[in-house]
C-alpha cells in the first residue's frame, strides 16, 4: 500500500507541474520586468487568478509556493492594529554559555522572606521579564530559561529600587544573558536591546506565591508588580546562558492553554502575541511567510519557489518529558 501511494502521488505531482508550466508559459512573463508583458482575453483571465495568491489575507507571501486554489479576498480587516513586527529565524541567533549563576534563594519561602524585607525597605518590588520571540518553521517561538530541568522563567528579573526602569531592565538582561568578555565576535555581539511594548502586568498582592493580572479591589498596597515587556530581537544577536540554565525556544502551540506545565503566567503568552500581525523572514532576509491581513506590496509579482529546509537535531522536547503534578511542585504557579 505504502508504495501504490507514493505511485499515485507521483503521478498527481508531475500532473499539476505540467499544467503550472502550461499556465506560465502562456503569460509570457519576462523575468526582467517585474510588470510582465499580458495579453487580454484567457491570458489576462489567468492574470487575474495569479493576482490572487498575493492576496492580503494568505499567509503565503510572494517569494513562496504559490497556490492553484486562491482564497477568496474578504474586505480589508487590519484596522487599528499595532505595527507588523519581523520575525527571524532562530537559525540567525548564535548561543554560547557562561559561569554559573546560582539562584539567590533555596526555597521559595527564603525567596518569600526576601521579599518582605525589600517591602519594609523600599516599598513594592519591580520586576521586567522580557517576551524574545523568533521563528522556526514559520511559527512564533519564545525563548525562555529553565532551572534544575523543571523551573520554567523569562529573562530578567526584579530591578534594584534606584534603578530607572527600562535602563534597570537592560542591565538584568545583560546580566542573564550578555555575552562575557571576548567570548565571541562579529555581528550581533554588542546589540542594545530594544524594550517594546508593556504586554501584562501581573500583581503580588501578598507575601505569597499567587500572582494575579488585575489587581484586587481590597489590595491598596500590593508587594510586588511584574512586566511582562515585548523584546524586538535584530537580525543577529549573541546570548551566553549560564551554565546551570537551559535557553529553551517553546513554540506558542506549546504554551497555550498550559498552565500544568508552565504555569498561568507563560502560558498566557500566546494571548499577549494575538493582537500582533508577524512576518516571518530567512535567513537572505526574504518574507516566505505573514499574518493574514497586512497588505503586500502591488509591484510583487508571483512566481513559484521551491523552499529546502535543513534538518535540525535540536527538536521540541514539548511534553515528552512531562510528569505527572506539574512542574518543580508548582514552582510555575507563582
Amino acid at each position: 500500500m505504502p508504495g501504490i501511494r507514493s505511485n499515485v502521488f507521483a503521478g498527481q505531482l508531475r500532473s499539476a507541474t505540467t499544467e503550472l508550466q502550461h499556465a506560465t508559459s502562456d503569460l509570457h512573463i519576462n523575468p526582467s520586468n517585474s510588470k510582465g508583458l499580458l495579453a487580454s482575453g484567457p491570458q489576462k483571465q489567468i492574470w487575474t487568478l495569479l493576482e490572487y495568491t498575493l492576496s492580503k489575507m494568505s499567509t503565503t507571501t510572494a517569494t513562496s509556493m504559490q497556490s492553484s486554489h486562491p482564497p477568496i479576498i474578504p474586505k480589508d480587516f487590519s484596522a487599528q492594529q499595532p505595527k507588523t513586527i519581523r520575525l527571524y529565524p532562530l537559525s540567525n541567533y548564535t548561543f554560547g554559555t557562561k559561569e554559573t549563576q546560582p539562584e539567590e534563594d533555596p526555597s521559595v519561602l527564603a525567596r518569600l522572606k526576601r521579599l518582605e524585607e525589600h517591602y519594609e525597605k523600599h516599598g513594592m518590588r519591580r520586576t521586567c521579564e522580557g517576551v524574545l520571540v523568533c521563528h522556526e518553521h514559520n511559527h512564533p517561538h519564545v525563548l525562555m530559561l529553565q532551572i534544575a530541568n523543571a523551573f520554567f522563567k523569562l529573562p530578567g528579573d526584579y530591578l534594584h529600587f534606584d534603578d530607572d526602569e527600562v535602563e534597570g531592565f537592560k542591565k538584568r538582561l545583560n546580566e542573564r544573558l550578555a555575552p562575557v568578555g571576548s567570548q565571541f565576535s562579529g555581528e550581533g555581539v554588542n546589540e542594545d536591546w530594544e524594550i517594546g511594548d508593556t504586554l501584562a502586568q501581573w500583581w503580588r498582592p501578598n507575601f505569597e506565591t499567587f500572582m494575579y493580572p488585575f489587581l484586587p479591589g481590597h489590595v491598596t498596597r500590593p508587594k510586588e508588580c511584574k512586566k511582562l515587556y515585548f523584546i524586538q530581537l535584530p537580525k543577529k544577536k549573541v546570548l551566553s546562558v549560564p551554565k546551570n540554565m537551559k535557553l529553551l525556544a517553546v513554540p506558542l502551540f506549546e504554551l497555550y492553554d498550559n498552565t500544568a506545565r508552565y504555569g498561568p503566567q507563560l502560558s498566557a503568552i500566546p494571548h499577549l502575541l494575538s493582537r500582533y500581525n508577524f512576518e516571518f523572514v530567512d535567513e537572505n532576509d526574504n518574507v516566505v511567510a505573514a499574518t493574514p491581513g497586512a497588505p503586500l506590496p502591488e509591484h510583487q509579482i508571483p512566481r513559484t519557489k521551491v523552499l529546502a529546509g535543513e534538518t535540525n537535531d535540536g527538536q521540541d522536547a514539548g511534553m515528552t518529558d512531562y510528569t505527572e503534578g506539574g512542574e518543580n511542585g508548582g514552582e510555575n504557579a507563582q
